[in-house]
Parts: C-alpha cells; structure tokens; sequence
C-alpha cells in the first residue's frame, strides 16, 4: 500500500487535530481526532503521543475498521484507537470522532455530572443535557480499558435513548470529552461547542447555584432550528 494512501483523509484529520490546539482544547499531546473512510474500511487517526507541533499528515496512522489492526504506518496509533473504533463500528453515522482533556469540559467529567442545558448555546449543539458515564469498574479498566471505554459511551447513549446525531458528545467519568460528528472536522467542531458550554455553565452555576435548565420549548427550537428536517440555520449544504 502507497504512503499516501487516503491522501484526503489524512489531510483533512491532521487539519481537525490542528484545530484541536487552535481552540486551546489540548495541552501538550493530549486528546486526538480520526476520520473514516468507509468505503475503504479504514479510519485515520493521531499517532501516540506525537507532540502537535511535530505532527504532519504522513505521521498519521490508518487502521482496518474491521478488527483493528494497522494497515499503513510505522507509528503506533494513538492509545484511544480502541475507543474511537467501536464508536465507528455502532454509529454509521458518524465520521470523526475527538479526545481531548479540555478543562472545563473535562472538570464536569471529574466531577461525575452531566452538563445540563442551560441556555440557547447549548440547545444550538446538544439535544439536552451531556450525558456522564457511570464510572468504569476495576474488571473494565483492567481489562481492554479503552474498547471498554467505548461501550459504557454507548451504554450511556443507549441508556439514555440518544443517538449519535442528537447528542454528538459524551463525558467519560474521571476522564474526559468524546465527541463526534459528520466527519473530523465537524467532530473537532463540537469538541470546541461543548468545552464552551461546559465553561458557561460552570460560571452561571458560580453566579446562580439554583438555575434551572432552558425551558424545553426554547431548547427544542435552538436545536431544532440548526439539526431538524426543516432546518434554515446557516447555509445549505452543497
């Protein structure tokens, strides 16, 4: 297989990795993105531990959809493969996928709560309140820690009754972010949504410890608006 196998996506999950630091969403060579080509069966993702500043689209590492396995590059991909690639295998509908430890999203995680819809800017991205996990048992973090990661994301969805397109976005307990989209970029977008509702919300609690949640028709309108049937936010897609 050519070293510039999946040249299109590679550059376009390098370039969501990149928004990932643009944002301020990682520090130092935490988080990643992927992306996924499913005619190919492949999904593209960060290699581990390679700091962003060094990392360039060759770097990235392409990995089979099917089991796993590495199918291009020398480097070792990133240690949440595992999670990334179960996402893929239950949500078709998803095309990328992001890691990051961003801090305040991340200290709703530590803090074992879900992120509740307070305002429109939530209800723009987020079809309710960002689920927490319940947190991951010692025979799951012993075992395969990061396929286990991914199914107590999709245990919370299921749970739940979300999909992936209503709630693009889940809290690992005692972890972080995941989030998930059309394709990388897309996935990398609401990692940056959800770290700024996750910070509005902690300084709206800060202002007002009793605040309730956005009233259901108003949350209902915002997300509708931009991700329903009928929706006229924005431009139309080509």
């Amino acid at each position: 297989m050519s070293p510039l196998s999946f040249p299109d996506l590679r550059e376009q999950v390098w370039r969501a990795n990149q928004d990932l630091v643009r944002a301020g969403l990682v520090t130092l060579s935490f988080g990643n993105a992927s992306g996924v080509d499913r005619q190919a069966g492949v999904l593209v993702i960060k290699p581990s531990g390679v700091p962003y500043d060094e990392l360039r689209p060759e770097h990235l590492v392409a990995v089979s959809l099917e089991d796993g396995r590495v199918v291009e590059g020398d480097l070792r991909p990133s240690s949440d493969t595992p999670t990334h690639l179960i996402l893929y295998q239950r949500y078709p509908e998803i095309g990328g996928v992001v890691h990051t430890h961003s801090t305040a999203a991340t200290a709703w995680a530590q803090a074992g709560r879900s992120i509740p819809p307070l305002g429109t800017t939530h209800a723009d991205h987020f079809h309710g309140a960002v689920p927490v996990t319940r947190p991951m048992e010692e025979v799951e973090v012993a075992g395969a820690y990061e396929h286990e990661t991914g199914l107590v994301i999709i245990e919370t969805l299921e749970r739940l009754g979300l999909s992936a397109a209503e709630m693009p976005a889940a809290l690992v307990a005692s972890h972080g972010p995941f989030t998930w989209g059309r394709d990388a970029a897309d996935a990398a977008a609401n990692a940056t949504a959800l770290e700024a509702v996750a910070a509005m919300a902690t300084q709206t609690f800060a202002l007002n410890p009793d605040v309730q949640p956005i009233s259901p028709y108003l949350a209902e309108r915002h997300f509708q608006r931009k991700h329903g049937p009928t929706a006229y936010y924005g431009q139309k897609r080509r």
